[in-house]
């Protein structure tokens, strides 16, 4: 036991490790936010008592299969290396993933968006196929996206320390707080309608971020963070607005 702490944790000493911790954690927890997103317009589609059943089990499963990644980490790594080319890009299985995720994320954004701008048609939509499957679909769904996000996720934490035990401890503090904001953040969305739009446009925007940098165009994240923020904030300022008319 005494040796396992020795190889895993040496770096406790270390100041710098401590930074890149914190520093991960931080990242990770951003990352999460496009995940947090998607469940919570999700499971609002869900009949009620089944929504808190179908965040925990959405989030725990997205917590064993980031620490199953982890311990398949040589394997996440080799998922960067080209296995064909096309327009004289390399696309590797990362890249794949990155794609498929990001049309699956676009797909359900635009029908959802479809959907609340005509509500008169309740086929083929998110909501339809929530309620009408049940929550096994929608969990089905969710473990879709967090495979996706979690590769992510995991390949960041590669790129960020080479210490295992501070990947663990960045992805279990990460997904902790997921789980915590979770109810608050899904309570928020279903109390204002509007803000059901703007999470959607979010979506749409991360699904193409998605197959853009699966096509090798990478666009900086803190400029979609800095988009969102942004949006958010004028939407919080109408939503102040509106209250002051009504008093």
């Amino acid at each position: 036991m005494t040796d396992f702490l020795a190889m895993h944790f040496n770096w406790l000493s270390d100041p710098t490790a401590w930074v890149a911790l914190l520093t991960l954690i931080v990242l990770e927890v951003v990352l999460g936010i496009d995940n947090l997103i998607f469940i919570s317009i999700l499971t609002n589609k869900l009949p009620k008592e089944q929504q808190q059943r179908a965040r925990t089990i959405g989030i725990g499963a997205a917590l064993i299969m980031r620490l199953v990644l982890l311990a398949t980490i040589s394997i996440i790594v080799r998922l960067t290396d080209p296995v064909f080319s096309l327009f004289g890009h390399g696309f590797s299985w990362r890249d794949l993933i990155l794609i498929a995720g990001g049309l699956f994320l676009v797909w359900k954004a635009t029908k959802e968006i479809h959907h609340t701008v005509d509500p008169e048609d309740h086929k083929d939509t998110m909501v339809g196929d929530a309620v009408a499957i049940g929550i096994g679909a929608a969990i089905f769904q969710i473990l879709l996206l967090d495979l996706v996000f979690s590769i992510d996720s995991i390949i960041t934490a590669v790129g960020m320390t080479d210490e295992i035990a501070i990947m663990y401890i960045a992805v279990i503090v990460a997904v902790t707080v997921m789980l915590l904001a979770v109810n608050p953040l899904s309570n928020f969305i279903a109390k204002n309608p509007t803000i059901v739009m703007l999470a959607l446009g979010f979506l749409l925007m991360i699904g193409m971020t998605l197959i853009a940098d699966g096509m090798g165009f990478h666009v900086p994240k803190g400029y979609i963070y800095a988009a969102m923020g942004f949006s958010a904030l004028v939407e919080g300022l109408n939503m102040l607005a509106r209250r002051r008319k009504k008093r």
